[in-house]
């Protein structure tokens, strides 16, 4: 797609817009190339290119780059503080057929290359269980009982559950009497004491493995409830006061990033359900999904986690 084009009787500048680029935290990006599809067809004469990089140095020669002869731009162990506009400017000939003329021509490519993470995982679950009263004692020693017994069974993930409470609700059902519920709910979240360490047994990042973790958690903790209730149907013969309610166990999917990150699926459509780098001027300072406006801009740097 170009934008502009400049002519001159033997000198030609091509100029195009920014093509957005995303690329995991420690690994390599594709390779850019520093041609159109249209060129790509075509036959290339005497071609020369230059790759300068986000800090305005010429890439070649750099250690961290892998640069082809014909001009493919791969960056390697890619890390936040890489990311920005990355330029090629391609010089070639044209040679006309009768005259033998020579005119050359000066394209420009423009990449911006954004860092971006796997969201974190986590759950929000909720879950019912009948009691015989809203004021009953045994309502909140059951609720720290089955908070232990939830941990017990994710513990070895290194997941544990936060943020848990139960209200208390009284409700009248149709040709029914007054009936009594527990609606309790927790977080199951995989950054339990000792997850640091599960990381470091993990080559570069650890979102994939602690997002795997977490979604093993939230599976255990779902056949959890489900056998309360094969249990409550087939081995009791006197219903518990307190007892699981059937299907009212639920697990809703909750995202968070890495200070120095954030969702934006305006300005990063194409990568919408990524924790992209945030851009200078802005940053993220804790594992919210946003990345934060600087009030007087003083950070020129991505992934920024303070102001």
């Amino acid at each position: 797609q170009l934008v502009w084009n400049l002519h001159f009787t033997s000198f030609t500048l091509l100029s195009c817009i920014a093509v957005n680029v995303y690329v995991k935290v420690f690994t390599n990006s594709p390779f850019l190339v520093c041609m159109d599809l249209a060129r790509s067809q075509e036959e290339v004469i005497d071609p020369k290119y230059l790759w300068i990089g986000p800090d305005g140095r010429n890439l070649e020669g750099q250690m961290y780059v892998n640069l082809t002869e014909t001009g493919k731009l791969m960056v390697m162990g890619f890390k936040e503080s890489m990311s920005g506009a990355y330029t090629c400017t391609l010089s070639h000939k044209i040679i006309e057929t009768m005259t033998q003329e020579e005119r050359e021509v000066v394209e420009a490519y423009k990449f911006m290359v954004y860092a971006y993470r796997e969201a974190d995982h986590a759950y929000q679950v909720f879950v019912r269980y009948t009691t015989k009263e809203c004021e009953l004692p045994a309502n909140s020693r059951f609720f720290e009982e089955l908070k232990k017994i939830i941990n017990n069974i994710i513990s070895d993930l290194t997941c544990h559950i936060i943020e848990s409470s139960y209200k208390c609700h009284s409700f009248k059902r149709p040709k029914q009497g007054l009936g009594h519920e527990l609606f309790v709910s927790f977080q199951v979240n995989p950054f339990a004491p000792g997850w640091v360490e599960v990381c470091h047994q993990v080559p570069y990042d650890c979102e994939d493995a602690t997002n795997t973790r977490v979604q093993e958690a939230k599976d255990r903790i779902g056949e959890f409830f489900n056998k309360q209730a094969y249990v409550l149907k087939h081995e009791f013969q006197t219903v518990p006061t307190i007892h699981y309610v059937d299907n009212s166990f639920s697990a809703t999917h909750i995202d968070s990033c890495r200070p120095g990150f954030g969702k934006n699926d305006l300005t990063h459509k194409n990568c919408a359900s990524c924790c992209v780098v945030c851009d200078p001027g802005t940053y993220s300072p804790n594992n919210d999904v946003t990345c934060q406006i600087c009030t007087r801009p003083r950070v020129k740097k991505y992934g920024a986690r303070s102001c």
